[in-house]
Order: C-alpha cells, then sequence, then structure tokens
C-alpha cells in the first residue's frame, strides 16, 4: 500500500466532509460566519412559490392613460424584464394588467420599496453644461453600453467605483462639441459638465481640454452596488413614461414551508437511494461515485446561496424556484450517468483481462469522448435557455449549467483521482469493482 494514496484520499475525503458540513451546519471562522444553505437570510435565495414574496402593479403616471400606447406599455414591460434579471430575479413574473398596467411579482425581497425604486425608475441620464442646457442624452441614439468598472479614474489615483459609457458616432460628436464649449468658458469657471440621472446630480467633472473618444467615465463617491445599478439602468434603457405603483403587497408562499421541506426530503431520500445502487453494483466504483456526489451537491449548493462570492455581488446569487429545482436534479442525473458510463468500461477492460490499474485508465479514456459530448450538448440548451429565455426558464437555464458543470467535473476529475487512490492501496480483485469473474481474452 503506497502511503502518498493514503495520505491524498484522506485529504480529499476531509476537504468534502468540510464542505459538506458547511453546507448544512453554522460556521464560524474568525469574522466569517456561515449558517448554512437553508438559511432564510443568506442561504439560498428561494421563489415566490416557495418563500412568498411581493406584488407589485405600476400603472403610467401621466394625466390621460388613454394617450399611453400598447407598444409603449410592452417597451416598459421589456425594460423592466431586463432590470430584474440584471438583479438576479429570473423567477419574477410580469404580465398585464388591464389596458395600461403592470404587474410585477418579485420571490423574496426584504425591502419592496427598494425594488419599486429600482425598476420602476426612468433613468433619464442628461449631460447638461453650466447653465443647465441639455448638451446630450443618455438614450441609444447617443450611448451604446453602460458598464460597472472598478480602478483608478486618474493616472495616479486611487482605485473606486465608477460607470463606464461607450458613445455612438453622434454621441462622440454632441460629447466633443459640449466639451469644447465647456473649454471655452474656463475664464468664467464654467468649464465642467454636470451628469444628471433623473434630475439628480451624480457628477460634475471639470473640462480642461476637449473630449474627442468613443466614451467617457461617471465617477463620484459610487459604492459598487450604486454604480452597478446606475450602469443597468442606463443600459436597460430610459422608461416611455414615469411610473407609479398603485398596489404593493406581499403574499405567502403558494407551496408553503411544510412543502418546501417534504420536497427536501424527497430529494434526499431519492439521493440515498442512487447512491445505495451505485454501491451495490459497481462497489468500489460506486463507493467513489457515491464519495464524488456529496462533494457536487455540497458545492452546487454553495454556488446557489453565494458562499463563494462577496456582500457586495448579491445580484449573482441564484433565486431557487421549482424549475431551478429540475435544474439541479436533472444534473444530478447526468453527473451518475457519467460515473455509469465510466465504470461500465472499466468493467468491459477488467473482463478483457486488463489490470485493474489499466483498466482504470483506459475506462476513463474510453469514455471521457461520450461523457463531454452529451454534457456539452447539454450546456448549449442551457445556454440558448438563458439568452433567448425569460423569467423562470432564466432561473432553469442557470441552475442546469451550474450543476452540469460540477457534475462534470466531480464526475471526470474527482471520481478518477479517488479511484487511482484505491487502486494504489493495491486493491486489485476485480469483484470489489463489479465484476463478478474474469473472462480471458
Amino acid at each position: 500500500m503506497n502511503g502518498k494514496n493514503v495520505v491524498s484520499f484522506i485529504v480529499v475525503l476531509v476537504v468534502i466532509a468540510l464542505l459538506a458540513y458547511i453546507t448544512i451546519a453554522d460556521v464560524t471562522i474568525g469574522d466569517i460566519n456561515f449558517p448554512g444553505v437553508l438559511d432564510s437570510e443568506v442561504g439560498i435565495r428561494q421563489g415566490l412559490d416557495l418563500v412568498g414574496g411581493s406584488i407589485i402593479v405600476f400603472e403610467p403616471d401621466v394625466e390621460d392613460t388613454t394617450t399611453v400606447s400598447s407598444e409603449e406599455v410592452e417597451v416598459a414591460e421589456d425594460i423592466i424584464r431586463q432590470r430584474l434579471d440584471s438583479r438576479g430575479y429570473f423567477d419574477a413574473t410580469i404580465s398585464r394588467q388591464g389596458e395600461t398596467g403592470i404587474r410585477v411579482e418579485i420571490p423574496n425581497i426584504d425591502d419592496p420599496n427598494e425594488a419599486v425604486e429600482t425598476i420602476g425608475r426612468t433613468a433619464k441620464l442628461e449631460f447638461r453644461d453650466a447653465d443647465g442646457n441639455v448638451v446630450m442624452e443618455g438614450t441609444k441614439d447617443y450611448v451604446i453600453n453602460a458598464s460597472y468598472q472598478y480602478g483608478p479614474v486618474t493616472q495616479n489615483g486611487s482605485s473606486e467605483h465608477y460607470i463606464s459609457l461607450q458613445f455612438t458616432e453622434a454621441g462622440r460628436a454632441a460629447f466633443k462639441t459640449a466639451t469644447e464649449n465647456a473649454v471655452a468658458q474656463t475664464s468664467d469657471s464654467k468649464n465642467y459638465i454636470a451628469i444628471a440621472l433623473d434630475e439628480d446630480i451624480i457628477s460634475q467633472p471639470s473640462v480642461n481640454t476637449v473630449i474627442d473618444d468613443d466614451g467617457c467615465i461617471i465617477h463620484g463617491s459610487f459604492t459598487r452596488e450604486e454604480a452597478t445599478t446606475t450602469a443597468n439602468l442606463i443600459q436597460s434603457g430610459q422608461l416611455p413614461f414615469s411610473l407609479k405603483d398603485t398596489e404593493l403587497r406581499s403574499v405567502g408562499p403558494t407551496l408553503g414551508e411544510k412543502a418546501l421541506s417534504t420536497s427536501l426530503w424527497a430529494a434526499f431520500i431519492g439521493l440515498i437511494l442512487v447512491m445505495l445502487f451505485m454501491l451495490a453494483v459497481y462497489r468500489l466504483p460506486g463507493l467513489v461515485a457515491d464519495v464524488s456526489l456529496v462533494a457536487y451537491v455540497a458545492v452546487v449548493c454553495l454556488i446557489m446561496a453565494g458562499f463563494f462570492i462577496g456582500e457586495s455581488d448579491e445580484a449573482f446569487r441564484i433565486t431557487l424556484t421549482l424549475p431551478g429545482i429540475a435544474g439541479v436534479i436533472l444534473s444530478i442525473g447526468m453527473a451518475v450517468d457519467a460515473n455509469v458510463v465510466i465504470f461500465e468500461r472499466i468493467k468491459d477492460e477488467l473482463r478483457a483481462g486488463k489490470t485493474v490499474g489499466a483498466a482504470v485508465d483506459a475506462g476513463f479514456k474510453r469514455a471521457i469522448t461520450a461523457i463531454i459530448d452529451s454534457n456539452i450538448t447539454t450546456l448549449i440548451a442551457a445556454v440558448v435557455l438563458y439568452f433567448f429565455g425569460t423569467g423562470t426558464i432564466k432561473g432553469f437555464a442557470t441552475t442546469l449549467f451550474i450543476g452540469v458543470v460540477i457534475s462534470l467535473l466531480t464526475a471526470v476529475t474527482l471520481t478518477k483521482f479517488l479511484l487511482r487512490q484505491i487502486v494504489g492501496f493495491g486493491v486489485k480483485n476485480p469483484a470489489l469493482y463489479g465484476v463478478s469473474k474474469r473472462r480471458d481474452a
């Protein structure tokens, strides 16, 4: 028995056990606390059907709603959808209520009023001269792209959060003219351009030279969340009219806590049955597959709970709904399927008379192409669903993509590593690898 193999095997088992423990237990390391993925506040964010949320109804803030066309309401719906997606609310639903009303259902939000402010803002971006005249607007006619950035905004300055704008040709020409006029008023201390968002001045940079460039930056003591939200608002476009909320109420979960706990128990029982099946049919390789499956479940849960991201990256946390659960279960099935393909190839090699070590290497080599092909096709489907779908479809695509990627890594790399360590232990009996007896070649 190789001592190095034993140490490697034990270290990996300890790491996996630690991940599993962090997933379900309240862990505190120094100043960092992680109460587990099922924690209602910082764990996996649950959808409206699981945990409840808020329902908001928007109406155009105009004197006569008959002047609002159906096309303008559709534009407003699309922009609200983009804003919700940019903040990670993939499972939020949007529907028409009456002729001009827009009904938005958002799950598990702590402050509904904050959501109203974010998704209902007009995001009217204007560039103004010192006299208050609008020299350029932040519409799609002038601004191609708006994105959050972090770094120094001057050559020797410190890093800060800012917004990067990319101009169209018309925007570049308009900004050049604006800076020319600003420079001409340097002697009167009017050499600046104020940048206003919804009538609020968010930045007022001085202009000392004419700027003829494809873009500019907006900075001014932003936090990461403020800069990201503002960039998303500008990027998603201006609403064709201001919105007012006519209804704001909280709702309970449609499934209820009992149904959620029942679903979790059902998933747990199903996972145990799959693990027992793998152990009974494939013996030692099945045990390795079970360990990899535990690692897979732990990593996916931690990713969905945002364990590997910072507090400022809240938008990247995944909201789990019933379609999202379906995506995770589907990826679990693919992980087990990959192991089955590999282990069957190993059994074929053992029956052909190869040694255990050679059979393991050949089994993985023969199975890897089929496994990668099947996973890539699923990943392509997930990407297509994400970019062309909306709402819960995006939530399903997100969990499916993450699950497939992690399952591919655990089924191939982790399973292969652990199985090689077992071979290094000197375990050479084919019966322990699922083969009842060796056939002559």
